[in-house]
């Protein structure tokens, strides 16, 4: 079996290998969605198709709504040359379950793909027809936070996104620059209303999208590339909105367990692309079960009903609270420690960790013990329910090849947030005490062992990259496993430093634990598993 409008007909032999089909009519679908288009997402890539597209199929599936999605890519094009047009847009949505099993989705809710790309005269063409339908509600992303970034290193625009200052909207070459360019398409054709949603996971990414577009309407009606009115068309809400969201799903790359599964299944499409900008893409898409999509209800042309797909529209201060819970408390946190330990005990896999009861007992410490006393509920999930999923489904899955090596990466730019927070909440509380923590701090000792670059087996190792890396080990340079150190002062500098804890943990004075737990964990070979099995209490409180 092959993956395409045609091969698709032949219903019985995909329902006989297990997939479930489109229950649509695709034809009708593709016509409507073409004529009245309604949502085009930006970032043509897996979660993109693993999550929000088999949402609006299910949607379709259900007679709840009549239009699919265009898609558009302006980062990596060979993704709609290589994988999506070979395709008729189709492709297979594989979900990982914690049990071991797999389901199967052909999903056809995308019923165009089209290159971000000005110096293709049809796609760009076919592009501005899109941005100034009446019917365009939203135009979505999935670009990485790196998409919204307009700067260099020294804190210089990008050449390309100067380049696009200057010469105006006419033939944009930067990302944000073709989609302000779009955007103000929209506005000569009446400055139609329209939601601009970043799906990406880091905070408060609508203010980032809009701090990106704001640019260049700034800057092209400045200089008299745009019209004066513009600008004042991106800056309001009633015209142009652009929502927070909280995006939660893993979809790694395309897994050979999964691809052999395929195979067995008689499906033949099961080979990955690596593109000219190493983007891994197959006709398959694998990701976990579980999945959270929360979107500010800010629409001025109204909103697709993606909630008829589980999709939840709140306001901001809710967004605000659910990524806040995640990032904070219920997942991230427990994922950087895991990450910490996982380097120093030399694992590989995350759902192997979990299965080290140490380990298993630690994050699950950290998450209900610690860090749910201060977690402020966003009313729309409970937080409890939350973490019961990331520590019994999520981190447990042996589909998810997740390594914490590559959890580990940044780790400086972390540690503030996910567990800051909580020392800060335990400061503002009138019932809870900084000194009763005992396992966040055991983390950042973990952190300053992991930077020494030797396991607990004495093996040197080179920790994932990080851009306070080098800053960070001169703190520890000094020290060697089987030390008895008498001065840990060298330490202080670092651990007063509040942008990469989030407190002065000397202030608060949790630097004393924090380097009592580190001596030890540098005492010699086997210290780590040690100290593990010392500070980490047999019974949790659930």
């Amino acid at each position: 079996m092959k993956l395409n409008r045609k091969e698709l007909e032949n219903r019985a032999a995909w329902e006989a290998a297990g997939f479930a089909l489109p229950q649509f009519d695709i034809d009708a679908v593709t016509k409507q969605t073409k004529e009245h288009p309604k949502w085009i997402h930006m970032g043509a890539g897996n979660i993109f198709r693993a999550f929000t597209a088999n949402v609006q199929q299910n949607i379709l599936n259900a007679g709840k709504s009549d239009t699919g999605i265009i898609a558009a890519e302006g980062f990596d094009y060979e993704i709609i040359e290589k994988m999506y047009k070979p395709h008729d847009n189709l492709g297979v949505v594989v979900t990982l379950k914690a049990d071991g099993s797999i389901d199967k989705t052909v999903v056809a809710s995308i019923v165009e793909s089209l290159a971000l790309n000005p110096d293709s005269d049809a796609e760009w063409t076919r592009l501005k027809e899109i941005f100034t339908s009446p019917d365009l509600q939203m135009v979505s992303f999935t670009i990485t936070e790196k998409g919204y970034n307009l700067f260099d290193a020294a804190g210089n625009y990008y050449a390309n996104v100067q380049a696009d200052f200057e010469a105006g909207p006419e033939k944009p070459g930067s990302y944000i620059g073709k989609v302000a360019s779009l955007l103000y398409t929209r506005y000569q054709a009446g400055k139609i209303p329209v939601a601009m949603v970043s799906m990406d996971n880091c905070s408060h990414n609508g203010d980032k999208l809009f701090g990106a577009v704001e640019a260049y309407a700034k800057h092209w009606t400045e200089n008299g590339k745009a019209d004066k009115g513009f600008y004042d068309y991106i800056c309001n809400p009633e015209t142009v909105s652009f929502p927070w969201s909280m995006i939660d799903k893993i979809t790694p790359r395309p897994d050979a367990t999964v691809k052999q599964m395929l195979e067995d299944s008689g499906f033949e499409d099961v080979e990955t692309v690596i593109t000219s900008k190493n983007t891994y893409v197959a006709a398959f898409v694998n990701a976990e079960e579980p999945q959270y999509l929360v979107i500010e209800d800010k629409f001025p042309n109204g909103r697709p009903n993606l909630d008829e797909g589980g999709i939840i529209y709140t306001d901001r201060e809710t967004v605000d609270k659910v990524e806040k819970m995640k990032v904070c408390t219920c997942l991230n946190p427990l994922h950087t420690a895991l990450a910490v330990y996982g380097c120093l005990l030399d694992y590989t896999l995350i759902y192997k960790e979990m299965q080290d009861p140490q380990l298993k007992r630690l994050v699950e410490i950290i998450g209900y013990e610690e860090g749910l006393p201060v977690v402020v509920d966003p009313g729309i999930i409970r937080p409890k329910d939350f973490i019961d999923e990331v520590l019994q489904k999520r981190v447990t899955n042996p589909f998810m090849p997740d390594a914490p090596q590559r959890i580990a990466t940044d780790t400086s730019q972390k540690v503030g947030i996910r567990f800051g927070e909580t020392i800060k909440a335990y400061e503002a509380s009138p019932d809870l005490h900084t000194e009763d923590l005992k396992l966040i701090p055991l983390v950042y000792a973990g952190w300053l062992r992991y930077l020494m670059g030797i396991d607990d087996e004495g093996r040197e190792f080179t920790p994932s990259s990080d851009p306070l890396l080098e800053e960070a080990r001169q703190y520890v340079a000094d020290y060697e496993l089987s030390f008895s150190p008498k001065d840990l002062s060298k330490l202080d500098a670092l651990l007063a430093n509040e942008k990469i804890f989030g407190v002065n943990l000397h202030a608060i004075g949790m630097d004393t634990l924090v380097k009592q737990y580190f001596a030890e964990l540098s005492s010699g070979v086997g210290a780590v598993a040690a100290a593990l099995k010392k500070y980490v209490p047999e019974k949790v409180t659930l």
